[in-house]
């Protein structure tokens, strides 16, 4: 139970410094795609934290008008990382 908690407090200390740089590439129309793709990578790693997940669909859809393959290949690398296989299905 105490690597859930750390790591569930590790995801709140990661919305707290995430949140100003996605807003801030999203707010300059940054169009540096090695900047968005390292903060997307490191978005990746808590991607079993809601507010987190927000974060990543901002950062992509972003991304998505500079580079749609690249974006689509974020979400697809999500999806393989974090959605359950049981999601969606019934048995």
């Amino acid at each position: 139970m105490a690597f859930a908690e750390e790591m569930q407090q590790l995801a709140r200390v990661a919305v707290v410094q995430y949140t100003p740089v996605v807003e801030g590439i999203n707010s300059s129309k940054s169009r540096d795609v090695h900047h968005i793709e390292h903060t997307l990578d490191h978005l990746l790693d808590f991607g079993f934290y809601a507010p987190i997940v927000e974060l990543f669909r901002k950062l992509c859809r972003h991304y998505y008008f500079i580079d749609p393959g690249a974006a689509a290949d974020y979400v697809f690398t999500y999806r393989d990382m974090w959605d359950s296989e049981e999601s969606g299905e019934e048995s």
